[in-house]
């Protein structure tokens, strides 16, 4: 099963489960669904709600 990569709908950066968020303690392999409640773009700091499914 993979898992979809996410874009941020503010700045267009991509959320890969594949490289994760390592500069803000995601392990690479963390699912999107999977990300704490209060984790934000690296780019722009909005919330999950801004991010939609790469297509």
């Amino acid at each position: 099963m993979t898992m979809d990569k996410y874009v941020c709908e503010v700045c267009e950066w991509v959320y890969d489960p594949a490289i994760g968020d390592p500069d803000n303690g995601i392990e690479p392999g963390t699912a999107f669904a999977d990300l704490p409640d209060d984790w934000v773009c690296p780019l722009c700091g909005v919330g999950k709600d801004q991010f939609r499914p790469v297509e």
